[in-house]
């Protein structure tokens, strides 16, 4: 193995992350066309509806959606999603009486802290042409000091979101820095909200032919680059196909694009937590007891329950890219 390269592992569903991240989802859909209610104007018939995961002929899934794709509600407890949305949209709705509609870049930062309920489905919008979505979900891990803080709900719209540009290069900052730019803060509870945990989420995107160096990082600090979408890249002499995780050291190291089409990457960047993970489904936390507990609260709170009419809410299609926050602020964009 080359000396940059710490391992190279292919990716699965969902990728696998290190500390202080639990896992990566990518979902790549080339939806249809949409109906009138949203959904895929196109047969379910063949699909295993509420549970469909498998990617067929027609290259989509259904999830747990069954008129709409996507995840009705459901829980989490003890860390935090991020949600990217480079391609289609995402319609949020959550038990603090929040919702949303983002897309076209766009991010979505979640903190469930000690619980919250939320769907995310993702709403055809489009009734002459098709609509495909290319989102990451990211869960970030939570320390054992902030698992039961207020969840917290924030938008970081793709206008605020900088990118670093060079030739052949584009770096769009989710979190953490680049050459004097800083992406939007995080979440407040966040470990990537305190600077000395080094978290970056970086989306980049090489030419053929370009080159990009990750600068020096302090030993300490884990650091995972996601090949998802291209022909090949080389670091350090070794060339290496999409679909794979790189874990890189935390000297500089130079990525080229040595294929015939764009090269696409996700970066996942952070200091470790280094505290017990227990995990059961949507719940996280740091003891089996912690666990049990969890799941015992869920039961009897629905933690505060859901507000709104169905369980896979979406919103007006003409409704566009907005937020509503819990204390009734609505931003519209």
């Amino acid at each position: 193995m080359a000396n940059s390269i710490r391992f190279i592992k292919p990716l699965g569903f969902p990728w696998e992350t290190e500390d202080p991240f639990l896992f990566c989802v990518y979902h790549l859909d080339h939806y249809p066309k949409g109906n009138e209610h949203m959904g895929p104007a196109a047969s379910l018939e063949g699909r295993n509806l509420g549970n469909d995961f498998t990617l067929n002929a027609q290259g989509w899934r259904m999830y747990h959606g069954h008129t709409v794709p996507g995840f009705p509600y459901h829980p989490h407890r003890g860390f935090e999603t991020i949600t990217i949305v480079n391609k289609g949209f995402c319609d949020h709705s959550d038990s603090l009486g929040a919702a949303g509609r983002f897309g076209q870049g766009d991010v979505q930062w979640m903190t469930a802290g000690r619980g919250v309920q939320h769907s995310e489905m993702f709403p055809l919008l489009r009734e002459d042409r098709d609509n495909p979505l290319e989102l990451f979900q990211i869960w970030l891990n939570l320390p054992k000091e902030n698992k039961m803080v207020d969840p917290h709900f924030k938008m970081l719209w793709h206008e605020e979101i900088p990118e670093v540009t060079m030739e052949g290069v584009s770096v769009r900052l989710i979190t953490g820095s680049h050459q004097g730019k800083n992406a939007p803060l995080p979440a407040p509870d966040s470990w990537a909200a305190r600077e000395e945990n080094h978290v970056a989420i970086w989306n980049l995107h090489l030419e053929p032919g370009a080159s990009f160096t990750f600068p020096e990082i302090p030993d300490n600090v884990n650091r995972t680059l996601y090949f998802y979408e291209g022909d090949s890249c080389v670091i350090d002499s070794t060339r290496i196909k999409p679909e794979n995780g790189i874990g890189l050291n935390s000297k500089e190291v130079e990525v080229t694009n040595n294929g015939l089409e764009a090269a696409h990457f996700l970066l996942l960047q952070g200091r470790p937590i280094d505290e017990p993970v227990a995990k059961y489904g949507p719940f996280v936390m740091n003891t089996d007891q912690e666990i049990q507990q969890a799941m015992q609260e869920y039961r009897l709170t629905q933690f505060g329950g859901w507000p709104w009419p169905h369980p896979d809410q979406v919103h007006d299609r003409e409704k566009g890219r907005f937020a509503k926050y819990p204390d009734g602020t609505l931003v519209e964009k």
